[in-house]
């Protein structure tokens, strides 16, 4: 079986991409690249899923689901709640040219909007750059205040200069759904206008650290913090993402997340002047959990020929493998590889708080030595660890060594970098090749991203310590 791409789409929409694709439907540009996995399989995750996946390249679209006819509870529904819709955009303070645009909804009687934080993302962390604006089913705009995010469950409350007419109701308690219950979710899709559709509630989602609820009905691009709710009118979650693999396969953020978020606004004085330290403080906080999830038992360990490598395997955690074995090879590769299927969104090009594990098992098949030591040493790549002109981090601090695990002589090379933005947090990447046999190879690699030093060396030395060939010593 081939390796799946977790394919999600944030679902806010990009101005710029929406005048390259012209008619064509536009994916969402609030996409970040994942930390490289070993060559040569890529196994990207979500998402970030988050989150999470690529940009569409050119000549690439993103596929909008089509819409069924609206039912005359959708009709009823969107009837009651039109004047509590808001396109959220976000603009360029020189020239209020739009960059990227979601949409948002007003909390009951109050001036409060809820949208997701990757709407949003570039007036929290740019200000000097961008400026946020509202735009109503009426057509009439004015400004927004940002005064809170959550990014680990991608939520963001606005306040802007008019109240709701109380009908987007955010319960203190979640609404109990039953699986096949029909959802309505609205919002501006791909800035063409206010919409809704119809889909079903099919459970909650595990494969994320935090809950997510499945939305089974067409979310497409710049619905990003739209509601989904009841036929009531009571809010169920808030529209975040969508699976670009699948048809009708979105997801929302529960909505007890958004309630927790509107009591720290109530309780708050004044909104931070500045969110990045705020930011900073919750993905410390998430890889702090994520750590000590990731290492509560220790490493599961997997044969490949003789020699043993170590991967984890759970709900957030998912492994594929593959080989290139065929009759007249050269020689043989197997590859096995694990990743996170989410990541926390930090900006377009940012996703953080994730891992992932490779491990290449190389025979020589018939090539002779000194072409199998070429082969061996081309796919060791230590230059293979991102951009080092990348202006979100540190140049890479390398640290090179042959060391002995308990089994295993093996070449190590690990590389750390800093993000300059969130003081505390690193990047971790370990490179490991084996040196025991002239014919064979085991190459493995370790990503972590967004983690603080200590933890980032914990990860790192559990890894090492778990490669291994039993009987030897």
């Amino acid at each position: 079986m081939k390796p799946v791409s977790f394919a999600l789409l944030l679902l806010g929409f990009s101005a710029s991409l929406a005048a390259a694709t012209a008619q064509k439907p536009a994916g969402h540009h609030k996409s970040a690249p994942v930390p490289p996995p070993a060559p040569p399989l890529v196994v990207p995750p979500a998402t970030p899923p988050a989150t999470t996946p690529p940009v569409p390249g050119p000549g690439e679209t993103d596929t909008i689901a089509a819409l069924p006819p609206p039912s005359m509870a959708a009709q009823d529904l969107y009837s009651a709640a039109r004047a509590d819709l808001l396109q959220i955009r976000m603009l360029l303070k020189n020239g209020r040219s739009q960059s990227s645009v979601g949409s948002g909804f007003l909390v009951g009687a109050t001036n409060l909007v809820l949208t997701n934080y990757h709407v949003v993302s570039q007036m929290a962390l740019d200000p000097d750059v961008y400026v946020g604006e509202y735009l109503d089913t009426d057509g009439k705009s004015g400004p927004v205040e940002l005064l809170a995010v959550d990014v680990l469950h991608d939520l963001a409350v606005v306040r802007v200069e008019r109240s709701g007419s109380g009908f987007f109701k955010v319960p203190e308690q979640p609404v109990k759904l039953t699986q096949g219950q029909t959802l309505y979710s609205l919002g501006n899709p791909l800035d063409l206008g206010f919409a809704i559709s119809e889909g079903n509630y099919n459970g909650v989602v595990t494969r994320s650290f935090y809950d997510q609820l499945m939305f089974t009905g067409p979310i497409n691009s710049g619905m990003s913090g739209g509601p989904t709710v009841t036929s009531s009118g009571t809010v169920a979650g808030i529209n975040v993402s969508k699976r670009r693999d699948g048809e009708l396969v979105s997801f929302l953020v529960p909505v007890r997340y958004a309630q927790e978020l509107l009591h720290k606004v109530a309780a708050q004085v004044d909104p931070p002047k500045d969110f990045s330290p705020l930011i900073g403080q919750q993905l410390l906080a998430h890889q702090t959990g994520m750590v000590d999830r990731l290492l509560a038992a220790p490493l599961s360990i997997k044969r490949m020929g003789p020699y043993q490598v170590p991967v984890r395997e759970s709900d957030q955690v998912r492994c594929w493998g593959r080989s290139n074995f065929k009759a007249e090879a050269t020689f043989t590769a197997d590859t096995m590889s694990c990743a996170m299927e989410a990541a926390i969104y930090v900006s377009d090009t940012q996703q953080t708080g994730f891992v992932s594990m490779t491990h290449q098992y190389l025979r020589s098949g018939s090539l002779p030595p000194l072409r199998f030591a070429a082969l061996a040493s081309s796919t060791f790549k230590v230059d293979k660890i991102g951009p080092a002109r990348d202006t979100r981090l540190t140049g890479p601090m390398c640290t090179e060594q042959f060391v002995h695990t308990p089994t295993l002589p093996v070449r190590a090379v690990t590389c750390v970098r800093a993000y300059r933005k969130f003081p505390g947090l690193y990047n971790f990447t370990l490179l490991t090749a084996s040196t025991d046999d002239a014919r064979a190879s085991l190459q493995s690699r370790l990503d972590i991203s967004g983690v603080s030093y200590d933890n980032g060396m914990r990860v790192t030395r559990a890894f090492l310590s778990a490669l291994g060939r039993p009987g030897k010593r």
